[in-house]
């Protein structure tokens, strides 16, 4: 007769190859490692959110901080940006900023006009 491999074995190998990093019990015991890996793949998932979140405000906060040295404030500049039909997200934004002043301060003359 052939072998009959075990589900459950794999099943435990994959659960304790995620646990993998883990400390004490948590990267040994089957149950204590399936509740710990389970509550770190929700931590993942909110933290895939909470990143995007985070990398918003720091955008903002580039942005802000280029605005000022212009003499201009971050919502008054968005404001004008909108009012001039100028479409560039705060991404681009911040990057312009920080790789290239001059490009920033043109736009910033060319949401004023």
């Amino acid at each position: 007769m052939a072998k009959v491999k075990s589900t459950s074995a794999r099943k435990h190998r994959k659960i304790l190859a995620s646990a993998k990093g883990f400390r004490n019990a948590r990267s040994r015991r089957i149950k204590v490692a399936t509740e710990a890996v389970l509550h770190a793949g929700q931590y993942a998932y909110s933290g895939r959110r909470l990143k995007k979140r985070d990398l918003r405000g720091i955008w903002i906060n580039r942005i802000s901080a280029f605005t000022k040295e212009n003499g201009i404030s971050y919502s008054v500049f968005i404001n004008k940006l909108k009012g001039a039909n100028i479409i560039i997200n705060r991404k681009i934004l911040a990057d312009i900023a920080v790789n290239d002043k001059k490009a920033f301060t043109e736009i910033i003359k060319a949401s004023q006009k």
